[in-house]
């Protein structure tokens, strides 16, 4: 039956290839055409992947593929095929040449005989086919004998590649409690060999590792759960090993594994629990409002948002006494205090409280509880505390009129604690600077140190505090708020300082003042005043007073006329009165002067007195403006007796030819060239003017007993300078024996003329290094400007030089 497919398939193709004339020519070349043709046909004579020669005639539709099975393994190179013309007689006058892919390198030909062979080891995988050119030419002349002929080599795969994973590892997640079946990945190898030929390249997927928990479907690596409802809270990660095998899983196939690491996240199953029923807390009874005085922490199993919970107070002993919250960061409970707590009032509270999931999975609603509650109780322990005053403060009221002494409240306090301690009072004197109050420090009584002046100070602000007798530490202090009440004991008088004038031609009973009054008291019902004359007065009156009712009066006039000649001022006298009890009243005097007024009441003239005072000026301003003018007066005497005084002063030296002209003309020369500071001369002017005991300090003094210097007595001839040589000597002597005056004073100066200057210093501190007489001749060799002091000074020794 197999020769008979046979032998028809031959049939349909010889009946393909004579309808197509190029079929048939190309299979006539590769047959090498009539036989007499010689050197016209090149014959491929090959093998197949089992080593038979291949067969022209059975297989003449692949007459241009060699089949090369690639990892050839053999020592020889391997076969691959022949070529052979028909024009070869064997004598070697054909040379086969070879071209093309590897053609000399991968693949050799023997150009005698035509045999092919590979060289090398083949890799499919690398290069699945070769093309390669062929030709016969005489090997004398060079000539080709036929056409290039144009051939494949193809490398028959061989299952020499395992599958390899995309990824190695894979790492994914799946929800827990998720039902049987769920996909959880899928996993992909790949195979180098030849998908199209054999099962080489067919993968298969199994699973190696992971059961029972997870499934894989072999031919597309899909990973499914294997078991439902898988628990994170029992286990979490699970590492699963998936294998690829070729060959469609058969035996001998190659195969390669990958992991899958596989976290089951998390979903909220699970509700949160209390570890215990039952808690018990203390806190003092001292805690302050706002203040935490429990801590609660429930577990969940879950994590992440599934494990949030909040807490709530379901029922509570004491209502509105406490307040629970959540903890964000970490979850716990969180019991805070509204109000104060009071040990002896209530010892003790219980609270239930209960948790429950933030945010339930509605899919497990159902199956499991999602609260707990637990029960709270806090035990309330005591303190000792200080007295508690029985109000928040004290108001009293006290008569300014009242004697000091009286009692005007009391305060009280009590221990809160259970020893119920005897309470001490006093008061906080800080509050109370001027001891107006005291209290008595046993029944809290507050009375009067001093009497009171509502007028002065209208309400008195005081602390009292109150200590425990066993624990004077512990105080508490209560604000008391003392009220002076008003009694009648201020006179009303003028509102303000009243003064106004009348018309000479002034009508009798015409208004000329209206008067309001004024009282520092203040009675509950208000005031009222009653105004009057002045019972001494009202007899030869000139103005009488109206009272209008109203807590104000008018001043009329009495007569037709007033004279300014005759009377130029009224004094009034207005008795004013209030209505309390005690009445209080005073005399309050208006001042009226009298001016000359025209036809319409126009003030023309008045005397000075009421001029200025109209003007506005009061009599203390006139008084502070002459005593200022007094002032300014006695300046301008002070300063014109100084200037008088100077002018009238002389120099002492006025004449020109007088000696004392050489120091002032000295003193506009200067000193030598070093020396920069200029001296004051006025000391040689007016020798009286120089302290006598006047002491230097800048300069510590080295000696503290100088040595005696003789006094240089002048020369006969200048006793008519009496004056210059006294003052000279005198200042002289006081330098000598002055250690602490520096060469600097008002005669050393006017001797020194500087260290750079040809002439020598007459200071009179270089007498000290000498017990002679200074010798002075050398100044009539300084010039004309110095022959005065040489003749003043020189002429010394030869005068003592005759008397002697």
């Amino acid at each position: 039956m197999l020769r008979g497919r046979t032998v028809l398939l031959l049939l349909v193709l010889w009946a393909y290839l004579c309808s197509h004339g190029d079929g048939l020519r190309a299979l006539r070349r590769t047959t090498g055409g009539r036989r007499g043709d010689a050197g016209v046909g090149l014959t491929l004579m090959g093998q197949d992947a089992n080593g038979v020669p291949l067969r022209r005639s059975k297989r003449g539709w692949m007459w241009n593929q060699f089949f090369l099975l690639e990892e050839y393994t053999g020592l020889d190179h391997q076969y691959v095929g022949k070529l052979h013309s028909d024009g070869d007689r064997g004598d070697g006058s054909i040379r086969y040449v070879l071209t093309g892919d590897g053609a000399g390198s991968l693949f050799i030909i023997d150009e005698n005989s035509g045999d092919i062979h590979a060289t090398k080891r083949l890799d499919r995988e690398e290069k699945a086919y070769y093309t390669l050119r062929a030709k016969a030419v005489n090997r004398i002349t060079n000539t080709s004998l036929e056409g290039e002929s144009e051939f494949i080599i193809k490398i028959h795969d061989i299952n020499d590649n395992e599958p390899k994973f995309t990824k190695d590892p894979y790492f994914t997640e799946v929800p827990e409690m998720s039902p049987l079946g769920t996909v959880v990945t899928q996993v992909t190898a790949t195979d180098a060999d030849d998908p199209t030929y054999g099962n080489s390249a067919r993968v298969v997927y199994s699973i190696l590792q992971g059961q029972p928990y997870f499934s894989v479907e072999p031919n597309t690596g899909v990973i499914k759960t294997a078991l439902p409802n898988m628990d994170r809270e029992t286990k979490e990660n699970y590492v699963v090993v998936i294998q690829a095998k070729d060959m469609a899983g058969q035996m001998g196939g190659l195969s390669g594994t990958t992991t899958v690491s596989i976290t089951l996240s998390d979903v909220n199953d699970n509700p949160p629990r209390f570890p215990k029923s039952l808690y018990e807390f203390k806190a003092p009874e001292s805690t302050e409002p706002g203040s935490t005085v429990a801590v609660l922490r429930a577990t969940d199993a879950d994590i992440g948002r599934n494990a949030e919970m909040y807490y709530r107070i379901t029922s509570s002993d004491g209502p509105a006494m406490f307040d629970i919250s959540t903890n964000r960061s970490t979850q716990d409970g969180v019991i805070t205090l509204r109000k104060s707590l009071d040990f002896e009032r209530k010892r003790s509270y219980t609270l239930r409280i209960q948790v429950e999931n933030s945010n339930p999975d509605p899919r497990f609603l159902l199956y499991a509880a999602t609260t707990d509650g637990a029960t709270v109780k806090l035990i309330v322990e005591d303190v000792d505390e200080p007295p508690v005053f029985d109000r928040v403060g004290y108001v009293m009221e006290v008569k300014e009129d009242v004697a000091v002494g009286t009692i005007i409240g009391s305060v009280s306090a009590t221990d809160p604690d259970s020893s119920r301690s005897p309470v001490r009072y006093s008061i906080d004197r800080r509050t109370d600077m001027d001891r107006v109050l005291n209290v008595h420090p046993g029944n809290g009584s507050v009375f009067m140190l001093r009497t009171l002046d509502r007028e002065d100070i209208a309400w008195h602000n005081v602390s009292v505090i109150a200590t425990e007798f066993n624990n004077p530490r512990l105080m508490s202090r209560v604000p008391v708020y003392v009220r002076v009440l008003d009694v009648n004991d201020n006179a009303p008088t003028f509102a303000t300082y009243y003064e106004t004038f009348v018309c000479e031609n002034a009508k009798a009973n015409q208004r000329i003042q209206t008067v309001s009054a004024a009282d520092a008291d203040e009675p509950i019902g208000g005031h009222r005043f009653f105004f009057s004359l002045a019972h001494e007065a009202s007899v030869k009156a000139n103005f009488t007073v109206r009272d209008n009712k109203d807590n104000t009066a008018g001043i009329l006039t009495r007569r037709n006329s007033y004279s300014r000649l005759q009377r130029s001022t009224y004094l009034v006298p207005v008795v004013i009165s209030d209505s309390d009890f005690p009445m209080q009243s005073s005399t309050n005097t208006l001042t009226v002067h009298v001016c000359t007024c025209d036809r319409e009441g126009n003030m023309q003239l008045c005397n000075q007195e009421a001029l200025v005072l109209t003007a506005g000026l009061s009599t203390g301003a006139l008084m502070a403006i002459i005593f200022c003018v007094l002032i300014l007066l006695m300046i301008v005497v002070l300063f014109a007796a100084l200037r008088r005084q100077q002018r009238k002063k002389e120099p002492l030296i006025i004449s020109k030819e007088d000696v004392r002209d050489n120091v002032v003309s000295y003193n506009d020369e200067g000193g030598g060239e070093e020396d920069t500071q200029a001296f004051d001369i006025g000391t040689l002017r007016n020798p009286e003017a120089t302290e006598e005991s006047k002491q230097r300090r800048d300069i510590k003094p080295e000696t503290l007993h100088p040595p005696v210097r003789r006094t240089v007595i002048l020369p006969p001839a200048h006793r008519d300078n009496a004056d210059v040589r006294n003052f000279i000597n005198q200042r002289l002597q006081e330098n000598d024996q002055d250690p602490t005056a520096p060469p600097y004073d008002s005669l050393a100066t006017y001797a020194y003329e500087g260290s750079g200057s040809v002439a020598e210093s007459l200071s009179s501190l270089g007498s000290m290094t000498t017990e002679g007489d200074q010798d002075y001749n050398y100044l009539s060799e300084w010039g004309p400007r110095f022959k005065k002091l040489a003749d003043l000074y020189g002429g010394e020794d030869s005068d003592s030089c005759r008397d002697s």
